[in-house]
């Protein structure tokens, strides 16, 4: 059993970068010395974008396996708990971009998105993708270039505008959003934001200016679910990102989660859930 109090580890960027940015192309040969590391379960301070060129990446990915094959784009959030399972021949291209380097308005659509699975992607658009990756990559490694780090943010935005505009295509292929879909997307950027500290459906409509019943349909409408479930399931997923990945406890976590009293919130996760915390915790570490 992990040392008491052990919490999700969190990799991060090298100090000494003068960007926050690091483009290069991985193959299985090349992560000997990583793989280790990254089959451990943690979360990224940075958001990951990857293009898988030939082979399987296994992944799990906050409970759920993710099987990337060739010829697909893959976006991981910082938010999300993940781990390597396995590599098969894999053959891929990685962006790894810190929330300073990332322009705005990609950041608000990646807010948006997340949680997306791995997208499969045409012959055309994949080696569009394929072209800009091995631009990124030689502005990358041209550490000479007095214009380098432009250079590279605006080549990298480039790839991830292109990975982004699959996955808006996906999400939204009519590019009609109603004002539900836009009330919606506000909601859960704002529910990811602040669902530590904000637990009723009534705050949330107060901070986008709108009613808590209107708050509910535009959310119903475009999920299928209440407001309150959302926020019950937000708070659940990272209580059990929490259980599992930590050796915090039931309390701690309780607290973290902005709970004063945990047996309040031993009842909620119990109800949602299924089980008690405790109970998840062992059944998911035997």
């Amino acid at each position: 059993m992990p040392k008491k109090n052990t919490p999700i580890p969190i990799i991060t960027l090298p100090p000494d970068l003068d960007v926050g940015i690091l483009f290069f192309r991985t193959s299985i040969k090349s992560l000997k010395g990583l793989v280790k590391e990254v089959q451990q379960a943690h979360r990224d301070n940075w958001h990951l974008f990857t293009l898988q060129i030939a082979g399987t990446t296994v992944m799990e990915v906050d409970f759920q396996m993710n099987i990337i094959k060739s010829h697909a784009a893959a976006y991981m959030h910082p938010s999300q708990v993940h781990r390597v399972v396995a590599f098969k021949d894999a053959d891929f291209y990685s962006l790894i971009i810190d929330n300073k380097s990332l322009k705005p308005e990609y950041l608000k659509m990646l807010e948006e998105l997340s949680p997306v699975k791995p997208l499969l992607l045409d012959k055309k658009t994949f080696a569009l993708l394929n072209d800009i990756a091995s631009i990124c990559i030689k502005i990358f490694n041209n550490k000479e270039s007095k214009l380098r780090a432009s250079l590279l943010k605006d080549s990298c935005h480039t790839f991830i505008a292109a990975i982004l505009s699959q996955y808006l295509a996906q999400s939204n292929p009519t590019d009609t959003s109603t004002r539900y879909d836009i009330i919606a997307k506000a909601f859960k950027s704002a529910l990811e934001e602040n669902f530590t500290r904000i637990k009723s459906p009534k705050e949330y409509a107060k901070g986008l200016n709108i009613s808590t019943p209107y708050l509910n349909e535009c959310v119903k409408h475009t999920t299928g679910r209440s407001v309150s479930y959302q926020i019950q399931q937000r708070i659940i997923l990272e209580a059990e990102r929490l259980l599992y990945h930590s050796n915090k406890s039931v309390k701690e976590i309780a607290h973290e989660l902005g709970y004063d009293d945990h047996s309040y919130f031993i009842r909620l996760f119990s109800r949602v859930a299924g089980m008690t915390p405790l109970a998840f915790r062992n059944k998911n570490r035997e």
